[in-house]
């Protein structure tokens, strides 16, 4: 089976919404990113839809690092989403968006003082991924009596990349297993409420087999936590790392066998523990971003040497995750979608690094300076990690609504690389 992108194509050119991908490229220049307003609106719906209508007590929240910009905020915020967020960053963009602190999950590591300070002055659930933290929050004035939650690590690990797995032996996150009753019972002491449990064993999943072991296994946990310290759970947070086809060959998840699958199992857990019927939380981010977004990017040097390129306007700072994890992203050519494949031929970015590469021998129809590429896929952990190495500013990104498109991040210029330096006065000379 192929995967086919759902790409729409008009006169051989790419549309996103119901604009030309070319004129986006002419009026707003490249590299330039392009978001769907529509596919973010229709990924929430269908993954809400798949959930709910197999258990009602349901809240996703929103995995902010995917993509943090304010549009994409306010439109998951209007789709009735909550907020996963990571760091006080996300939490103050979260705010600044319009979401209430008791829709916004806070869920840090390695965190500092200063961090639970201001978590907790905002007043948005803390999850808490050590026994450092909780009792470091413990010490901070007017905590006492803070309902919390505690992240566990299951044992469970899945995803992509060995950067991705976040559960299993090696990950750094949450408390073990084996601990958990003990930290419950601690945060009890310390004068806390303990509310939620959470897991996240990593991203990119396409197959219900590795998050159904992660949901068991935490089931099991809270569940020994409930009738061992006595534990009323308001919810249990499954994390989030549903994953999307980036290549050709991958299958999309199956929605309607994976909840099935994951509901009845909860529902069976909350049963055998006599558990109630607490909140169902997961944290999708690249299921809802994802696949709204492309990168469209301009050919401006084919290249023979002892291999052929494509060499185009930008590179790893502006799409990390070819060069961080060997990701692949599926490219089309946005001005001619109608043409097949003729050609083997790498896609090189314009950073100085060698591995600052796209895609190896990628069959591609003929290129020609000029051409405009789409790199497709870019919505999550894309502009999210963009940097401005080799001191290029960072594109602009633009949101587009069927026929409207608007400027949602202005295109950065030479200034903006100066942001935030200073120059000693010594050395002014």
């Amino acid at each position: 089976m192929t995967y086919d992108f759902n790409l729409k194509t008009k006169d051989n050119h790419l549309m996103i919404g119901d604009i030309d991908a070319n004129d986006l490229a002419e009026k707003y220049n490249t590299p330039l990113y392009v978001i769907d307003e529509q596919k973010i609106r229709d990924n929430y719906k269908k993954l809400y839809q798949a959930f709910s209508s197999k258990y009602e007590n349901l809240h996703m929240c929103y995995a902010a690092k995917a993509n943090t910009s304010l549009a994409v905020l306010k439109i998951l915020l209007d789709e009735g989403s909550y907020i996963d967020a990571v760091s006080p960053g996300e939490i103050y963009t979260a705010l600044l968006a319009g979401f209430t602190p008791d829709r916004i999950v806070y869920t840090g590591n390695n965190i500092t003082n200063e961090e639970l300070k201001y978590a907790h002055e905002t007043g948005v659930t803390i999850n808490l991924d050590s026994i450092s933290a909780l009792e470091r929050l413990s010490k901070i004035e007017g905590s006492e009596g803070k309902e919390i939650s505690i992240r566990v690590n299951p044992m469970v690990e899945a995803g992509h990349h060995e950067h991705c797995i976040t559960g299993g032996p090696k990950s750094k996150f949450g408390i073990r297993e084996d601990e958990a009753v003990e930290v419950y019972q601690k945060a009890i002491d310390l004068g806390f409420k303990p509310i939620g449990m959470h897991s996240h064993i990593g991203s990119e999943i396409l197959e219900s087999e590795p998050f159904m072991l992660a949901v068991e296994t935490m089931m099991d946990i809270a569940g020994r936590v409930h009738q061992e310290v006595g534990i009323d759970f308001k919810f249990l947070d499954f994390g989030g790392g549903f994953g999307i086809p980036y290549e050709p060959t991958e299958n999309e998840l199956d929605l309607e066998t994976f909840t099935t699958d994951i509901i009845k199992l909860f529902k069976a857990k909350l049963d055998e523990y006599d558990m109630g019927s607490p909140s169902f939380y997961i944290e999708p981010g690249r299921f809802l971003v994802g696949n709204s977004e492309v990168l469209l990017t301009r050919v401006n040097n084919i290249k023979e040497s002892y291999r052929k390129f494509a060499g185009v306007d930008c590179g790893f700072g502006t799409l990390l995750r070819p060069t961080m994890y060997g990701s692949y992203h599926h490219i089309v050519v946005a001005n001619k979608m109608n043409e097949e494949n003729s050609e083997e031929i790498d896609i090189a970015g314009n950073l100085c690094e060698s591995g600052d590469l796209f895609a190896r021998d990628r069959p591609m129809p003929k290129l020609e300076e000029g051409d405009l590429l789409a790199i497709l896929n870019a919505g999550a952990y894309a502009y999210s990690m963009a940097s401005q190495y080799n001191s290029r500013p960072r594109p602009a990104e633009v949101l587009v609504n069927k026929d409207q498109s608007d400027i949602i991040r202005r295109r950065e210029n030479f200034n903006d690389l100066l942001i935030g330096q200073e120059v000693p006065t010594r050395l002014l000379k």
